[in-house]
């Protein structure tokens, strides 16, 4: 969920995710205003990095940087085309590997869970663990390159489609039949669906596809973690909605602030790899997920 943020738009730049699911609430356009963004960064990781700690060479550090990883971003985004602003949180889980093929450093992602936190009291969106699942990012090279005695990692896009085949380098396409969408997470709608609900008195469904594009920017820390912070640029087209309200236009775009949008790796046994155990030790191993506050 990735690196996933999902929002309620005819067609919308915005990633994951993903990544990681953005859902803009039109019928939370009240009067009232948002709730605040906390204070930037989310977290201070410690870069605990020095001439000292960190590999000698670049060779050293591929074989430093080369295992199974638990992975935790979040990436915050703004939709100001509402009457009022709706501010999102988008939490993504999941596992990261690195390896090494013909010399290179690859990084292979897979995400299983995801949360949203909204900028609206009493308001919940909620995307499947399945049409988490459904998220395939490929499988990516990365650079690895030291500077001022750190090793720093960067992972260039690689789009890919969710809800829809075709060519994922294109742009998403725009059309509500069209004979190539799918349905990822099995529910019997086309897409993936987001479950929207606003207190007691209004649930609905928006049924969505989606072209994945985010790059990650790490730094290998001394403790052997990596972090650093996530940059999404995915499309997104709704495809249908449970209720008309809901298939509406709106423009959520990330959060300029790199602090909000933060992502950390953590080495983990091989054989963790299920939601189930990931959330086991999660609070072991991850920080408190980010809240939205009242001004005072």
């Amino acid at each position: 969920m990735q690196n996933i943020s999902f929002s309620m738009i005819t067609m919308q730049k915005h990633k994951w995710i993903y990544p990681g699911i953005l859902a803009t609430f039109f019928v939370l356009n009240s009067c009232s205003g948002p709730l605040e963004w906390p204070e930037s960064p989310l977290y201070d990781f410690g870069h605990k990095g020095s001439d000292t700690t960190q590999p000698a060479d670049l060779e050293s550090a591929r074989r430093a940087i080369v295992g199974h990883y638990a992975h935790y971003d979040v990436v915050a985004y703004e939709d100001t085309t509402t009457r009022t602003t709706m501010r999102s949180f988008i939490i993504s889980y999941g596992f990261t590997d690195f390896y090494l093929e013909d010399g290179r450093l690859m990084q292979s992602d897979r995400f299983v869970h995801a949360e949203q936190k909204l900028s609206r009291k009493n308001a919940q969106s909620v995307f499947s663990d399945e049409a988490v699942q459904a998220i395939k990012p490929r499988v990516q090279e990365v650079e690895l390159f030291r500077k001022n005695g750190t090793w720093h990692i960067y992972r260039r896009e690689s789009p890919s489609l969710l809800g829809i085949k075709g060519d994922p380098s294109k742009p998403l396409p725009a059309d509500p039949d069209d004979p190539n969408l799918t349905d990822p997470d099995q529910d019997g709608h086309p897409g993936v669906t987001v479950q929207i609900s606003v207190g007691k008195f209004f649930r609905g469904e928006i049924y969505i596809t989606r072209r994945e594009i985010f790059s990650n920017y790490l730094t290998l820390n001394g403790d052997g973690t990596l972090s650093g912070y996530v940059a999404d640029q995915s499309e997104q087209f709704v495809v249908g909605a449970s209720k008309k309200i809901l298939n509406q236009e709106s423009n959520s775009i990330q959060h300029p602030d790199k602090g909000l949008s933060p992502v950390l790796l953590v080495p983990v046994d091989p054989n963790i790899d299920t939601l189930e155990e990931l959330m086991r030790i999660r609070d072991e191993i991850f920080p408190p997920e980010p809240e939205f506050y009242s001004k005072k």
